[in-house]
């Protein structure tokens, strides 16, 4: 079930589309959230899964409604075993395959020769230079010719995050972004995943609240913020990878490049 926007003027405007549909998504519930916005944007939607409890309760709304929206993973090639397997079990939850994006094959080799296996934890720069070739470069091929991108951003899960609405314009990507879960706590997560019998990654019942790459995720302490387990040796406190901030600035990328030569 959707719920129908009055057309906004002009139609093809997307900053009064996302304003339009801001407005609209407080009282619906999640299927109605993703149904309305499917109805209301023309062309392509994708969605990105990372296969963490945010996403499986989109992923649930989205395959449960058979909705035409594109499900894409970006394989950083250094993901859990236990990410591989709610991978599957989704796949066979609901039958339908999920693209996988991987990271350029030349990048990624040049990449591991400049930084070695590890390289990533030299420094900010160095990590956030991982993270563009293993997540965001994919994350750009993947929205290549889309007109809106879903993710699983809430907006009580970090500083950064605060401002997350239900729709809004990345000019990034030159697409609209739609959390669906932009006002939803973890524990409301956790209780539609448990109510839909959604599959969930066992991780999290170990500790992981938040979960990426395995080199660069560890389990949360009670009482540390959701997100502390991410790059946990990083002192800066913006815990990204670069899907939902500002890319590194390629002069930024080049020194990097040039001091682990």
């Amino acid at each position: 079930m959707s719920v129908a926007l009055a057309p906004a003027d002009p139609v093809d405007d997307p900053s009064l589309l996302a304003c339009r549909l801001s407005a609209a998504a407080p009282p619906l519930d999640l299927f109605q959230r993703v149904a309305t916005a499917r109805a209301a944007i023309g062309g392509t939607i994708v969605f990105t899964t990372s296969f963490g409890l945010e996403d499986q309760a989109i992923g649930h709304a989205i395959l449960s409604q058979g909705l035409k929206i594109d499900l894409v993973t970006l394989d950083t090639g250094r993901l859990f075993p236990e990410t591989h397997d709610v991978w599957a079990e989704t796949e066979r939850r609901y039958g339908r395959r999920i693209c996988a994006i991987v990271p350029d094959r030349r990048e990624l080799e040049a990449l591991i020769d400049r930084q070695g296996s590890d390289g990533f934890r030299a420094s900010v720069v160095a990590r956030r230079t991982c993270c563009h070739v293993r997540k965001v470069e994919p994350l750009n091929r993947a929205l290549a010719g889309a007109q809106a991108w879903i993710t699983g951003l809430r907006a009580d899960q970090s500083e950064h995050r605060a401002e997350a609405a239900f729709a809004e314009v990345d000019a990034a990507h030159s697409v609209i972004k739609i959390n669906p879960l932009f006002d939803w706590s973890r524990a409301r997560v956790a209780d539609f995943v448990r109510t839909h019998d959604v599959p969930a990654n066992v991780l999290h019942e170990r500790g992981f609240l938040s979960i990426g790459c395995a080199p660069c995720t560890r389990a949360t302490a009670p009482g540390e913020p959701e997100r502390a387990g991410r790059w946990w040796w990083e002192t800066d406190g913006k815990t990204e990878c670069g899907l939902h901030s500002p890319p590194l600035h390629p002069a930024a990328q080049a020194t990097q490049g040039a001091s682990q030569s």
